[in-house]
């Protein structure tokens, strides 16, 4: 961790569809793919991203972002599928690099006291 007191880790994320077996129903393509930098998600140029496939991911990629324990399922488990049933996409959140933020830099909510009585 970097030598703010106040500084905190997070990992950048990159999140692919796969293709599988089964056929794709939806507007993915196997190889796209979107970046999650701290809350900035990045698409490449004129690519697109199905909002029903984010809204499936995105409840996950705020826990995928965050350190976990070894033996935690969100540290081992990368893949989700397509929220239609017909679809055969599937997409693959990866841990690409830790990135470091400061509290200071993105709230305005002071940090509690350490010495203060609890």
């Amino acid at each position: 961790m970097a030598s703010h007191p106040d500084s905190f880790e997070l990992y950048d994320l990159r999140v692919q569809v796969l293709a599988t077996s089964r056929p794709m129903v939806c507007s993915h393509h196997a190889g796209d793919f979107f970046e999650l930098h701290g809350e900035n998600l990045i698409l490449p140029p004129g690519q697109s991203f199905s909002i029903y496939a984010l809204a499936a991911l995105l409840p996950l990629l705020p826990a995928k972002q965050r350190v976990t324990h070894p033996n935690d399922w969100m540290t081992t488990d990368a893949e989700v599928a397509c929220p239609d049933p017909n679809c055969g996409a599937r997409f693959r959140i990866t841990r690409t690099g830790l990135r470091t933020f400061r509290h200071s830099e993105v709230t305005t909510v002071p940090l509690p006291d350490p010495n203060a009585p609890v």
